[in-house]
């Protein structure tokens, strides 16, 4: 029933950037912590940020701190994540989900989206 819909992904050199969408359906997203998590070819999928329901406090994985900026429009159901200075270690499919209990939680609410593919590379 909760859908969630990831876009904005490709092909980018590094130092490059990309700005990847969330649409959600199907529940009250504004009552949601939110965040993005990513999975690498060959590696278990990993927590990369998340933001509080009215976007009080985010927080991000130390490798992607000062390079990615997690913000919500709640009024457009849709999360966002914008990552500048790329580099070639942050290609992974990139999927968004509710964390369960702390912000940096690798535990989720929602049934997976296909994500979106993000590749750095020159």
């Amino acid at each position: 029933q909760v859908q969630l819909v990831e876009s904005g992904g490709g092909l980018v050199q590094p130092g490059g950037s990309l700005r990847l969408s969330c649409a959600t359906s199907g529940t009250i997203f504004s009552i949601y912590t939110m965040g993005w998590y990513r999975q690498a070819p060959g590696k278990q999928r990993e927590w990369v940020a998340a933001i509080t329901s009215s976007g009080e406090v985010t927080d991000y994985r130390d490798s992607v701190k000062g390079r990615f900026t997690i913000s919500r429009d709640n009024a457009k159901n849709i999360l966002y994540l914008q990552m500048n200075s790329l580099k070639p270690e942050d290609t992974a499919v990139y999927y968004c989900n509710a964390p369960t209990g702390s912000l940096s939680s690798e535990n989720v609410v929602f049934r997976w989206g296909q994500g979106t593919q993000v590749t750095v590379s020159s």
